[in-house]
């Protein structure tokens, strides 16, 4: 499809058919993304697609574990949530939750940080910088994948279980988790149009703050 269209409706799936995702679909998926930039082309990450049933369920525990406290959080308003119904929303983000077990595929996103070279270690703040080494690969992912009509959703939550994720998949050391991403077909289609802020709030030209307007 074309890829304004394909990053316009890449949306984070929470309904999916029960229907496999077929390794193909995937290999034609990774062969894409690879091609994704990351610092010095180290070529660290890597991809463990799980697809059985037993391993899913498992890894469906441990997610509740956190999701739980996001969701608490959320229906107190300690957490802001930009959606136009936030707790229509957050119910939707509920249910994916309790059936993440259950979804078709649940592809772990690994990375090896001997080959990753965040240059923000020294300063005052969270360290992100490694993550652009990682994350523009699992995009293209997505994308690939919607290219192919599957959805999918991209979550962070189950990082928390590193350990025991690790020792459930074979995933050896140095490797680390870096993300999540579930895949399948959608039960409800795609969007044909996604709620995000406008170009003139989100650019600016030479000074933060002087937004990035047509001509």
């Amino acid at each position: 499809m074309e890829l304004t269209d394909a990053m316009r409706t890449t949306h984070a799936c929470r309904r999916y058919l029960p229907d496999p995702v077929p390794g193909e679909v995937f290999h034609r998926a990774i062969d894409a993304a690879r091609f994704a930039p990351q610092g010095g082309n180290r070529q660290g990450v890597r991809f463990v697609i799980v697809r059985d049933p037993e391993k899913k369920r498992r890894l469906g525990e441990w997610y509740l574990v956190p999701w739980h406290e996001s969701y608490v959080a959320a229906k107190q308003g300690d957490v802001k949530l930009g959606f136009s119904n936030p707790m229509r929303a957050h119910e939707e983000s509920n249910r994916f939750a309790h059936a993440f077990g259950e979804h078709p595929a649940i592809v772990v996103v690994c990375v090896d940080p001997t080959l990753v070279h965040p240059t923000d270690l020294d300063l005052d703040r969270l360290s992100i910088v490694g993550g652009g080494s990682v994350y523009p690969m699992a995009q293209n992912l997505c994308l690939a994948l919607r290219d192919q009509g599957v959805a999918t959703t991209f979550t962070t939550l189950l990082v928390a279980y590193e350990e025991q994720v690790k020792e459930l998949l074979g995933i050896p050391d140095p490797f680390i988790t870096a993300c999540h991403i579930v895949a399948g077909y959608p039960e409800r289609g795609f969007p044909s149009r996604l709620r995000r802020l406008p170009v003139e709030e989100i650019a600016f030209t030479d000074t933060f703050g002087e937004s990035l307007r047509l001509p």
